[in-house]
């Protein structure tokens, strides 16, 4: 455990290295943040004029939900993919020597909007399959979908940056980044640790420190305990936007690491064991 949490934080160190140098990289999660939002109450709200029951089967949903749910995967997946292109894409532009703006990674993703639009109806076809079978075939259903999508996500962790460096269809890109797993870490992998605990263990450590805080001056009133309440989400917003940005500058540098061998400011042995045989 205290390896695990040493080397998290050594990758959080270094991506906020980068990070440091190119700030303005934190706006791409604060539209993809902003953009999912609407999106959703964008879904929410014909579901409450036309009557959630239509979206109901017995005790399971109903096809018209499962369409709705696609339909919903597909306009998310593509809204989180453009804006995780465009980060990615900066950050690349960073881990190779040049100066990114927000304008070259939104022109990067607008570039490659095809194949992300594309790959995109394959997350979401992935998606909604997973989910109707967890939902159909009870608990043994729900742990073989659990395995699939663990799999489907590091199998394809590296997608976005091959749609960001290289003109091919989604299908290729999802090839590319199995067959690059498979070179790399070895054919069969887990995730053997990422940024997850650091970022974890400070939104905990914030989260209580505000709670301290309530308890202590709530004698004071609604003045003292409302701001303080605002205080502590608009801290854990900013972690969830800061551990965004790690999160896409980490994957362009193990992108960059498996292409290259190249580790720029990041550890070469932290980043060879990103990923590490089963035994």
């Amino acid at each position: 455990m205290a390896g695990r949490l040493s080397n998290s934080f050594a990758l959080v160190k270094a991506s906020a290295n980068v990070l440091r140098l190119d700030k303005e990289l934190m706006i791409f999660p604060l539209m993809s943040g902003i953009a999912t939002v609407l999106v959703a109450a964008s879904f929410i709200a014909p579901i409450f004029m036309v009557g959630p029951e239509i979206f109901v089967d017995g005790e399971n949903p109903s096809y018209a939900a499962y369409a709705l749910g696609f339909l919903f995967y597909l306009v998310q997946y593509s809204v989180i993919f453009f804006f995780n292109a465009a980060l990615v894409g900066a950050a690349l532009i960073r881990l190779d020597g040049g100066d990114p703006t927000v304008s070259d990674g939104l022109a990067i993703a607008s570039k490659r909007m095809g194949a992300i639009l594309g790959y995109a109806a394959i997350a979401a076809t992935v998606g909604m399959v997973l989910r109707f079978i967890a939902e159909r075939a009870g608990f043994l259903g729900r742990i073989i979908t659990g395995l699939i999508g663990l799999a489907w996500t590091l199998t394809t962790y590296l997608t976005v940056p091959i749609l960001v460096t290289k003109d091919i269809g989604p299908v290729d890109a999802v090839k590319e980044s199995v067959a690059i797993f498979k070179r790399t870490w070895g054919g069969q992998v887990i995730g053997n640790f990422g940024m997850g605990w650091a970022v974890t263990l400070m939104a905990i450590s914030w989260t209580a420190v505000c709670c301290v805080l309530l308890f202590l001056l709530a004698p004071g009133g609604e003045f003292v305990v409302l701001p303080l309440v605002g205080l502590m989400v608009l801290g854990n917003v900013f972690l969830a936007l800061f551990a965004s940005a790690l999160n896409g500058i980490y994957t362009a540098a193990l992108y960059r690491y498996a292409i290259t061998g190249d580790t720029g400011y990041f550890d070469a042995d932290i980043m060879g064991k990103a990923f590490s045989p089963k035994n």
